[in-house]
């Protein structure tokens, strides 16, 4: 799965958190920008309530079911920034990226 492969699973399936603003921030890759309030996905790099800190590659496991959330944050592969709580209410997006 590709960036662009995930930005646009995220838009066609109006993936956010309720709410809140989400950015994963995928390094070099890009950002995806979940604003929750405005129910839009884009790529602007905004203001979060949580940030996402993963490497494309290791996200990608993730949401293919290779490698553990709660694994990959121990390990240092996935770094959280913000809200802990909007974090955890991401497996909804992970679960849409496996449809």
């Amino acid at each position: 799965m590709t960036f662009d492969e995930i930005l646009n699973r995220f838009s066609s399936g109006g993936v956010t958190v309720p709410g809140k603003k989400v950015k994963f921030d995928f390094g070099d890759a890009g950002k995806i920008f979940l604003d929750g309030g405005a129910g839009k996905v884009s790529t602007e790099d905004a203001a979060a309530d949580t940030t996402i800190k993963v490497k494309l590659e290791d996200f990608v496991d993730m949401a293919g079911g290779k490698l553990d959330p709660t694994s990959a944050f121990m390990q240092g592969k996935l770094k959280v920034e913000g809200d802990m709580g909007v974090a955890m209410q991401l497996q909804s997006v992970m679960a849409k990226l496996r449809g």
